[in-house]
This record gives C-alpha cells, sequence and structure tokens, in this order.
C-alpha cells in the first residue's frame, strides 16, 4: 500500500483484526456481485469504500423511477441506465483507487462459472430463483464462497455458504431447485426500504471477513430479519448428503 492508501483505509488498519495485512488481502482480492439493485447497492458501495481492489458488478436490468426507493447506488439522472454501470458510477464516486468491472448483463451459466473462479466471495444479490441457483452452481464447482441475501416485504434473510469447507451445506441443500416456490416479486408486494440497506450491509460485512481473513463468517447459519420488530431469528445449516448440487463434493 502506498501513502494514500495507507490514509485512506487507516480507520480498518487501527483495527488489531484487521491491520495492514487483512487490508492488503481485501485489496488483492476480486468480488463478484450479481444483481445492482436494492441488495446490491448497498453490498457494491461498502465493497468499493472499503478497497476491494477488483469489484466485478453484473445486472441485466435498467435503473426506473421506482428503484429510487431503495437501490441507493442509482440516482434520478441516471434513470434509464443499465444498473451495473450506474453502480460504477456511484462506487467510482467514493473509491476511483480500485478496479470496477460492469456487466451490463444477465451472466449466463459460463459467465458465472468464469467469475465464480477467479474470485476470493461471490455475493448473490438476486431475485431470481433460477439465478441463484446458477449462482450456486458456479460456486460450488469452483468452491468459491457464496454470501446470499433476501429482502421482501419486511423480512430479509442472509446465508454465508463457505464452500472452501467440505463439510459446508450449499444453496441448493437448503433451498432445493425442485422445491415449489412462488416468486414474489417486490413490484406486486412491496419493500421496506431499509430492509435492503440491512441486509445488503451485512452481506458486505460477511463478504469482507472471508476476503480478508479475519472474523468468523456466519457459515452454517440462516439469520432472518423481522424489521417491522427488530427480531432477528437464526437456524442452523446442514449439507444435504443427497444434494444433487454438492453431493459428489470431496473432502
Amino acid at each position: 500500500m502506498d501513502d494514500e492508501q495507507l490514509l485512506r483505509y487507516s480507520r480498518h488498519i487501527l483495527l488489531d483484526e484487521v491491520g495492514v495485512e487483512a487490508q492488503q488481502r481485501l485489496l488483492d482480492s476480486t468480488v463478484l456481485i450479481v444483481g445492482a439493485g436494492g441488495l446490491g447497492s448497498p453490498a457494491a458501495l461498502y465493497l468499493a469504500a472499503s478497497g476491494i481492489g477488483r469489484i466485478v458488478i453484473a445486472d441485466g436490468d435498467h435503473v426506473d423511477a421506482t428503484n429510487l426507493q431503495r437501490q441507493i447506488a442509482h440516482r434520478v439522472k441516471r434513470v434509464g441506465w443499465p444498473k451495473a454501470s450506474s453502480a460504477k458510477v456511484a462506487m467510482n464516486g467514493i473509491n476511483d483507487g480500485i478496479e470496477i468491472i460492469a456487466l451490463d448483463t444477465r451472466l449466463d451459466d459460463e459467465q458465472l462459472d468464469a467469475w465464480a473462479g477467479r474470485s476470493q466471495v461471490v455475493l448473490d444479490c438476486t431475485d431470481d430463483f433460477a439465478t441463484r441457483h446458477a449462482i450456486n452452481r458456479a460456486c460450488v464447482r469452483h468452491r468459491t464462497p457464496l454470501v446470499s441475501g433476501a429482502a421482501i416485504r419486511f423480512d430479509g434473510q442472509v446465508a454465508v455458504f463457505d464452500l472452501r469447507d467440505a463439510d459446508s451445506a450449499c444453496y441448493h441443500c437448503v433451498f432445493p431447485a425442485d422445491q415449489a416456490v412462488d416468486a414474489v416479486p417486490c413490484a406486486t408486494m412491496g419493500v421496506f426500504a431499509p430492509l435492503t440497506g440491512i441486509i445488503g450491509t451485512v452481506q458486505a460485512s460477511e463478504a469482507l471477513k472471508i476476503a480478508g481473513g479475519f472474523g468468523e463468517p456466519a457459515s452454517g447459519r440462516l439469520q432472518m430479519l423481522d424489521a417491522l420488530r427488530m427480531r432477528w431469528t437464526e437456524v442452523g445449516l446442514r449439507r444435504s448428503p443427497g444434494c444433487k448440487v454438492c453431493g459428489g463434493r470431496g473432502s
């Protein structure tokens, strides 16, 4: 790190658990964020501010006026822009000393596989069940830690699947792809604006601990938030031996 970086990240470096070594690991890391909406916005801004050296953010959608209620990476003047490009402008406005790659497209299996293999951690900030499973499959193949988040109405959840650990569950273990799921879009059900900030920020926190190699990631736990009553509930997650995605993963 040069003098400017030492100053910029000094409040991290002052933390005994982080220090220069972990901050350098953050600068050397690549993180993939899939989704630049309600969850991806706060996650991307905090990861950029914290000094992740290369952030890849992907989203095939465009900024809409209804997004501005909660998707804090976007601005009125950027309505109509691709969301990933809009998020890149916001991230560079916070930190112009890192590399940000904006992919204005919905990633297919091949692209997810390529970027999951190059990343230290992947954040699932999407709201589509099929995409979540595609992300999970790519992360399982490369044993890349996955931080998954979700938010609808006043209910949010975060789970960390640290696939470097042979005993870790994967997303499919907990939410099987063949399980009947009713899609609940924000457009019809609504979502409490600060909820997406809370969940997205927790995702960023977990990603930083994984990439920086400090603290204890919340692997093996599904954390659920009732924001209307501000109550957290936590349940343990176990790997399914018969999982169709990670069941054949060796130790």
